[in-house]
């Protein structure tokens, strides 16, 4: 975070054609400079700027109540063992005029503020600036290395180097006698990420604090170590201010920062972020929650997924889900041969199909589902649609997945099996999560299966048969496409 103001989506080649982002998050997520979101007690928690900080039930409707002392600015909150340790900046970033700043960190056993366990530790400085160094000790992030368990923290902000310290894992405390290291300029709130041997940098670029005429945007570069040199995908060292795009404002929401990490494990990946400006919410900062994808071994942010219709693809034959109706011939019969498009002949149109011509022999019950060529039909075009007042998941709304123009519905069954049966009740077994994946792909699964307690998705299990299974993330069987219809 930073007080001053100046004036100073990533494509992904998927054949994805999804609508603009649309929304943050549901209920009141209001927030600024919000720490990594992480779970505790089957519940949500993110803490931001002031001491304050938002709870949810399900990822996608959030409210206020979390609670951190020490006020001051920008944390971050990380789960090591059985205790969370909460790492946060006390003035700097120009509050109160300077950029004299500290670094603290605590711990708690729980971030539950109504559990008798819910007691923080004394906080201990970590990191410091004197106001005139070339450092601001402020926006510090958390990072566990999975290579061998040593815990770093990043700080600092456009006043200065962004840079790194080691803490001890047990204590929370700096290792002793460590020095910090300077490994950014130009950007502010950090954080680090690991991935197939590179260690990734994520900056917030541009200016904040300014509402919808914020620039903020969140930047990467790359190192084999730790502590650096970090260079972007042109070679440009962070310490010269590289830094390659991940994401930026879009559709109504203005400047996006402060990256979080959220691994959900099998292939699915989200991140956590504030926007400086939502402008349906009257230019409040609101938090949000994206996907995460991989590309050319690059971080770039997910769309957005709030519903259309789509043609739904299995990667496993690229055939499409239809349902396993009679096929109805189209008007205008054989065109091929000879004498076919002589100069002259007239070239009508031939209109598309529609359902009222291809339904009159559907059965009235449920009906089974199949993959097959894609051939522009009313039976394999889906409305893909978030429903209202059913809560959701971590970053996103229930759907419901209907053919287009009815309310045939796709539906898990106690066989599991998927269906498309007469109508939507709004029942756990019509509600499905859709999760892109790191390659940008989808994974889609019911809220619950009747009879069954085992998380399944939907799956090709056969070139043209779907059903439920348990979700292989090694595999295409359970991997889908949204495409324009």
């Amino acid at each position: 975070m930073k007080m001053r103001i100046l004036a100073t989506v990533v494509p992904v080649t998927l054949l994805l054609c999804l609508p603009p982002s649309a929304r943050a998050l549901e209920g009141e997520p209001f927030i600024h400079d919000p720490s990594t979101v992480v779970e505790c007690e089957g519940k949500y928690y993110t803490f931001g700027t002031g001491g304050g900080g938002l709870i949810s039930e399900d990822g996608w409707t959030w409210r206020g109540g979390a609670v951190r002392p020490g006020g001051g600015a920008a944390p971050d909150v990380m789960k090591i063992g059985d205790r969370y340790l909460v790492a946060y900046g006390a003035t700097g970033g120009g509050l109160g005029g300077g950029h004299a700043g500290r670094i603290l960190t605590m711990w708690n056993k729980t971030l539950n503020p109504e559990s008798p366990d819910f007691k923080y530790s004394e906080p201990v400085v970590v990191a410091s600036s004197d106001g005139v160094e070339d450092c601001d000790a402020i926006d510090p992030s958390l990072f566990l290395d999975p290579n061998d368990g040593r815990l770093w923290l990043t700080y600092g902000t456009y006043f200065g180097f962004i840079r790194i310290v080691e803490l001890d894992p047990k204590t929370g405390a700096r290792v002793p006698g460590n020095e910090p290291v300077n490994i950014a300029i130009d950007c502010e709130a950090t954080a680090l990420i690991y991935r197939d041997g590179w260690y990734y940098l994520l900056g917030t670029h541009g200016t904040c604090c300014d509402g919808v005429n914020s620039t903020y945007n969140i930047r990467v570069g790359r190192s084999d170590k730790v502590t650096g040199p970090f260079v972007d995908n042109m070679g440009i060292d962070m310490l010269r201010g590289g830094g390659k795009l991940v994401v930026a404002a879009n559709g109504r929401l203005i400047g996006p920062g402060h990256f979080g990490l959220i691994d959900l494990g099998d292939g699915v990946q989200k991140f956590s972020c504030h926007y400086e400006a939502d402008l349906d919410r009257g230019g409040r900062s609101v938090l949000d929650i994206r996907a995460l994808l991989w590309k050319d071994g690059w971080p770039v942010a997910g769309e957005q997924f709030m519903g259309a219709v789509f043609q739904i693809h299995s990667e496993r034959k690229g055939y499409a889900l239809e349902l396993a109706v009679d096929f109805v011939r189209m008007a205008g019969g054989r065109r091929g041969g000879r004498g076919a498009g002589r100069s002259g002949e007239p070239l009508t149109p031939i209109p598309l199909q529609t359902l009222a011509e291809v339904s009159t022999n559907w059965p009235d019950g449920n009906i089974g589902l199949r993959l097959g060529d894609y051939m522009l039909r009313p039976h394999q075009k889906w409305a893909v649609t978030p429903v209202t007042n059913a809560g959701g998941y971590l970053g996103s709304p229930w759907f419901k997945i209907t053919i287009a123009g009815t309310d045939r519905t796709l539906t898990a069954t106690a066989d599991r099996e998927v269906v498309a049966a007469p109508a939507f009740t709004g029942a756990p077994e019509q509600l499905w999560r859709i999760d892109q994946l790191v390659d940008g792909t989808f994974r889609i699964m019911p809220k619950a299966v009747p009879g069954c307690d085992e998380p399944l998705a939907l799956t090709a299990i056969g070139a043209s048969t779907p059903t439920l299974a348990k979700f292989d993330p090694e595999s295409d069987k359970a991997r889908w496409t949204f495409r324009a219809p």
